[in-house]
């Protein structure tokens, strides 16, 4: 399959490509600078690869939880992307769980099929979910959550990985076994041909970000309607009667 594989929900961006057994791997500064890096590197990984947007199967993209500015542009870019690829008859984008491909990243790197996938989210909590390898693919146990480090629980057996303990060090899980993984797009194009052979992949204009907490900052429009809303629930003074003549 040819393939474009997109993740930039942590820190660093990480991009892929393959074109049928081969791979070309690209990985940079994420973050805020995501939204201005990840274009031109999209581009030039593809001229390296000579894979022409027309010969793509389909587009994976890690949909989070992650960085709100990196889940963005990720989606947005891989939308723009498939709507446009195959002369603009478009190819579908598949969306992967940014947790899952920590695991695959464990998987890959270090041969672990029993993971709790824990990365930082920021604001002194972590983002995390447990998986299990079987038969070939990653079941979720359980529902992802975003909780504080300490108060992540371990299944026993289970390896801890992602980037969450070299931040928070024993806070996070001190009894567990800690591996560094990360949301890395070669994970994502390992995961992909089994999520497309079960009809993952969606078109386009369906393809979402994933979030687990709630916006961090509200925009301008939102919090001046939250003034309004509020000014009109406070009672207003009673006016002075007015004094007999």
């Amino acid at each position: 399959m040819n393939l474009l594989a997109l993740e930039s929900s942590t820190d660093t961006l990480f991009i892929a490509t393959a074109r049928d057994d081969q791979r070309w791997l690209h990985s940079g500064a994420g973050g805020q600078q995501t939204s201005s890096q990840l274009l031109p590197a999209v581009l030039a990984l593809m001229a390296d690869a000579g894979l022409s947007f027309d010969a793509l199967d389909a587009i994976v993209f890690g949909r989070g939880p992650g960085s709100f500015t990196g889940l963005r542009t990720a989606c947005a870019i891989a939308q723009g992307l498939a709507f446009v690829a195959k002369g603009g008859q478009g190819v579908p984008v598949l969306p992967v769980d940014t947790l899952m491909t920590v695991a695959e990243e464990a998987r890959l790197q270090h041969g672990c099929t029993q993971v709790l996938a824990c990365v930082d989210a920021r604001m002194d909590e972590v983002y995390n979910a447990v998986y299990q390898y079987v038969d070939g693919h990653w079941q979720t146990l359980g529902e992802l959550q975003v909780c504080p480090p300490q108060a992540v629980q371990v299944p026993a057996g289970f390896v801890v990985a992602g980037n969450a303990h070299a931040i928070y060090g024993e806070r996070l899980a001190p009894a567990a076994t800690h591996l560094h993984a990360m949301p890395t797009a070669q994970a994502l194009l390992s995961l992909a041909p089994y999520l497309l052979a079960q009809g993952q992949a969606v078109a386009a204009q369906d393809a979402l970000p994933l979030y687990i907490r709630d916006k961090v900052a509200k925009t301008t429009a939102e919090r001046e309607a939250e003034k309004l809303a509020q000014a009109a629930l406070v009672p207003s003074a009673p006016s002075a009667p007015n004094p007999t003549p």
